[in-house]
């Protein structure tokens, strides 16, 4: 049964771009304050050795398989054109380097061994998700967020979306890492309500050595919309052995007590479910050095929140 827009402010089909998504979650509660929706787009200028989301790193789709789900019908050997699933001994591999990304296997995968992740949606599809919840947004200041990948590397998309959110009076959050253009921040300044700023690591150089690029950049951006207007919360990752250390967590602080519209600071917690999904998905890491990381303690969580109150650092949250 198809459903009708609930759109209050329709919007002409041919004005707005389409994007790539891998995900919308709604009722979530970590992703800016109250009960929102976040729309998790594809694609991503990074390449973090912990990315908690590597299906986002890609802008296209892209296909999983998790073998451990296969119950051998058959199907993808015999509807694959290139061969690319075989067998090994009783194992089922898959061949990413004959695969052409048809997904003509997928179609009969009843066990979801195999999926496709990635679709395309217009802005029409992804706001009638959204506005079921309106309800939520309103009793308890929640809104739409859009996460990823990084939303901003499908800027047109990502402005549609917000547009049409502050067409309907919708609380917006964009969390980026900044590792954009200035121009394209500055343009949707107005449209968001509050950004959710990534900060990995304060030490630039190894900020390259871990995510792929220096951090110069993406503070110019952060300290521009600041000076904008742009309201801010800092969300700091926290990975045993790469930032968990005191220098940091004092970067951290500065950089706060920086901004003028800084509202406080979200740490997210290492954990390597990623890994588990970069498995699925046949990623390789890029870097020679990637190398597991341990999971982050609750007790190391706990002193880290206690470190950043002695610094002073103002409205600290776990998420």
């Amino acid at each position: 049964m198809t459903m009708p827009s609930q759109l209050n402010h329709p919007l002409p089909s041919l004005q707005f771009p389409g994007g790539m998504i891998f995900d919308i979650q709604r009722t979530s509660i970590h992703n800016g304050p109250g009960i929102r929706t976040t729309v998790f787009l594809k694609g991503c200028p990074l390449r973090c050795l912990w990315c908690h989301n590597p299906e986002g790193l890609l802008v296209h789709r892209q296909l999983a398989f998790t073998p451990s789900l296969c119950i051998g019908c058959g199907y993808c050997f015999e509807h694959c054109p290139n061969a690319a699933h075989v067998m090994a001994g009783e194992k089922h591999e898959l061949l990413r380097e004959r695969c052409a990304a048809c997904f003509l296997c997928v179609g009969q995968c009843h066990s979801n061994a195999l999926e496709i992740i990635g679709r395309e949606v217009t802005v029409h599809e992804v706001m009638d998700e959204v506005l079921k919840d309106r309800i939520f947004y309103e009793e308890s200041g929640g809104g739409m967020t859009l996460s990823g990948g990084e939303p901003l590397m499908q800027f047109d998309f990502t402005k549609a979306l917000l547009e049409a959110a502050k067409a309907e009076g919708i609380h917006t959050c964009l969390q980026t890492s900044g590792f954009t253009s200035d121009d394209c921040l500055s343009e949707i300044v107005p449209l968001v309500d509050l950004f959710l700023f990534d900060y990995k690591e304060t030490d630039s150089q190894r900020h390259e050595a871990y995510v792929g690029v220096p951090n110069d950049g993406a503070l110019e951006n952060l300290r521009r919309i600041d000076r904008e207007g742009a309201q801010t919360v800092l969300r700091c990752p926290l990975i045993p052995t790469v930032n968990l250390r005191d220098n940091h967590l004092r970067g951290i602080v500065a950089l706060q007590r920086s901004l003028k519209n800084c509202r406080g600071i979200h740490i997210i917690g290492y954990h390597p479910l990623g890994e588990s999904k970069r498995e699925r998905l046949g990623l390789r890491h890029e870097q020679v050095d990637a190398q597991r990381f341990p999971e982050i303690t609750p007790s190391e969580i706990q002193a880290v929140v206690s470190r950043l109150h002695e610094l002073g650092a103002r409205n600290v949250e776990l998420t």
